[in-house]
């Protein structure tokens, strides 16, 4: 029997798309503004991408992939996030040769986890993220952290609050896992079976757990064992943020829950929850193939984003009206009305007409439904002049425009409406 919609999964009906059109605009002006390059990846890859890039270890790849065998028997899974096809990409196609680096990319597409449906969390979901490849300056993470903070800002979200941290590098995390192993061996047994699995494999990872968390309010900390290069790193990117006015915490409990991140780690919460998350991941291109090229980036949930908007009650700028209506009486001005259409369309005028042959007061009333800026009425007695009746349905005023003059006609009301 038909059941409906996979669970976890949601229709974007007219009249709410608009929301997702625009807050997808603002981030690719942002982008563009900050010189960033959309790319395109599958919304299927080999597993083993994933295993490696994200970690073995993570939720994503222990319990919340959608993987199925191809008739093939190949493993393929449906992407749960974006960085580890982007990366793949760059190394596969060679990006890291061309002359213009770092390398910064953006990309908005469908992601796919299996998780248990919320707010703003869903198992199919819309994710846009930013990559740049190719430079370990401190001062590209402040423009990542200033685009991200850029696009929630002009898509109309309040209450912004960045945090970051630093996670290291391999080299100051070797000992810092064995202080925090010692930390955590006497408190196995109230930990979840997820945290025990992970106390040899990636005890860092144990900070993330969505169970344990509250436990390790007097844990030790990666920021108190960072190397030099590593503090060098953290400091001069708090100097560039104070730099550019753009506000933030020291939140050195910001794990992240993936295991390719190096250094530079951060979360833009807004009224209590995450909308942002990223950071730094200097040995992932390695990992996947390609030459020793450090690397940063964030991912964000549009469907978060969009659910915020509608708590927060931001009224969009989104132009819920049309230029023009034709309201045609008769056949023969039903049958000119498909061509004035035409000639309004390609003038770039939103226009529309009556498809269910009512009367002239239900055409009307559609039209008003609409929003229609402008009516454009068409019978017999304008045709044979060819002329139309023109209504400005805000003040009421009336004109006799010539047809082949209809189109500048209702650019121009648009132009003095703007």
């Amino acid at each position: 029997m038909f059941t409906g919609k996979p669970r976890g999964t949601y229709d974007i009906l007219p009249g709410e798309v608009e929301k997702w059109q625009y807050v997808e605009k603002v981030a690719r002006d942002v982008c563009k503004r900050f010189n960033y390059h959309e790319i395109r990846t599958p919304v299927f890859e080999h597993t083993e991408l994933f295993a490696r890039g994200v970690g073995e270890t993570t939720d994503i790849v222990e319990k919340e992939m959608y993987t199925f065998a191809d008739r093939g028997e190949r493993s393929l899974t449906l992407r749960p996030e974006g960085t580890a096809g982007a990366v793949r990409a760059f190394v596969e196609n060679k990006l890291y040769g061309l002359p213009q680096q770092p390398t910064k990319l953006y990309y908005i597409g469908q992601m796919f986890r299996y998780e248990r449906p919320q707010a703003g969390r869903n198992r199919q979901f819309v994710q846009f993220g930013t990559e740049v490849l190719g430079s370990d300056h401190p001062s590209v993470d402040a423009e990542v952290l200033s685009l991200a903070m850029t696009f929630l800002t002009e898509a109309g979200v309040q209450n912004l609050s960045l945090e970051i941290n630093s996670v290291g590098c391999p080299d100051c995390r070797a000992a810092y896992r064995e202080v925090l192993k010692k930390y955590l061996a006497g408190k196995l047994d109230q930990l979840c079976k997820d945290c025990n699995s992970r106390y040899e494999r990636n005890p860092m990872r144990i900070l993330d757990c969505k169970l344990d968390k509250d436990k390790f309010s007097d844990a030790p900390v990666m920021l108190d064992h960072l190397c030099e290069g590593c503090r060098t790193h953290f400091e001069q990117l708090q100097a560039y943020l104070s730099d550019a006015g753009i506000p933030f915490t020291v939140n050195p409990y910001i794990v992240r829950g993936l295991d390719y991140y190096t250094k530079t780690a951060f979360e833009i919460i807004v009224d209590g929850a995450t909308v942002i998350g990223g950071g730094r991941y200097n040995g992932l291109v390695k990992e996947l193939g390609g030459p020793e090229t450090p690397g940063i980036g964030f991912g964000c949930g549009l469907d978060r984003v969009v659910l915020t908007l509608s708590n927060q009650n931001v009224e969009l700028p989104i132009q819920q009206t049309i230029d023009a209506f034709l309201v045609t009486l008769g056949d023969a001005a039903d049958r000119k009305a498909v061509s004035l259409l035409q000639q309004l369309r390609r003038a770039g005028l939103i226009a529309e007409k009556d498809y269910l042959a009512r009367g002239m007061k239900a055409q009307l009333k559609a039209a008003d439904r609409l929003g229609a800026r402008q009516v454009i009425i068409l019978g017999d007695d304008e045709l044979s002049q060819g002329v139309a009746n023109v209504k400005n349905m805000a003040t009421g005023e009336q004109s006799t425009v010539p047809l082949a003059e209809l189109a500048d006609k209702i650019l121009h009301a648009r132009r003095i409406d703007n």
